[in-house]
């Protein structure tokens, strides 16, 4: 699967292990590797995403419109059946 914005992943590793993220952005680099900027609208907002290594995410099928991804309050909401889904 291709990063993509608005793809909902599961982080691998860090403090915020295993918690679900938005990608907001994707920063390639002139090496192989590509960095992604995360939000969860909680703990990484919109004005200060997460700046994680693609190598430590998995992604999910789901894809969000760009519309949810405008509020912090609309990224949480759709991420909530995530967590309803793993508990």
């Amino acid at each position: 699967m291709e990063l993509k914005i608005g793809t909902v992943v599961r982080t691998l590793s860090g403090h915020d292990k295993y918690l679900f993220q938005v990608i907001i952005d994707i920063i390639e680099t002139k090496y192989k590797n590509k960095f992604v900027l995360l939000c969860d609208g909680k703990s990484h907002k919109l004005e200060k995403p997460k700046k994680k290594n693609s190598i430590h995410i998995a992604l999910t099928n789901t894809v969000l419109e760009e519309n949810l991804l405008k509020t912090d309050k609309s990224i949480r909401n759709a991420l909530k059946p995530f967590y309803e889904k793993n508990v």
